[in-house]
């Protein structure tokens, strides 16, 4: 498998894993999405107000869970703003 299949297996692994926790397998209720995000994002130290803000910001439906299409674009997110710190430093202001 190429770096780029074993990203999105494990994406999909990732997500089924944790919101596989509840009655409803397809979607990341806030528990879930709270141990997602303290088990997986290192130096991710999340108090659960700040919790309720990020599930507010990427459940776009505001149906209380994540679905794994807000689940990726969150992701998306994520490396975009990995990749700015990385590589454009004060070269990127205002570049998407």
């Amino acid at each position: 498998m190429s770096k780029l299949e074993k990203c999105i297996v494990a994406l999909v692994e990732v997500f089924e894993e944790y919101a596989g926790k509840d009655e409803d397998k397809m979607k990341l209720s806030n528990a879930e999405l709270g141990e997602l995000v303290k088990g997986q994002l290192s130096e991710s130290k999340i108090d659960p107000e700040e919790l309720k803000d990020v599930l507010q910001k990427i459940d776009k439906n505001r149906d209380g869970q994540v679905s794994y299409k807000e689940f990726s674009q969150f992701v998306a997110q994520l490396s975009q703003g990995y990749f700015k710190k990385k590589y454009c430093k004060d070269k990127c202001k205002g570049k998407n």
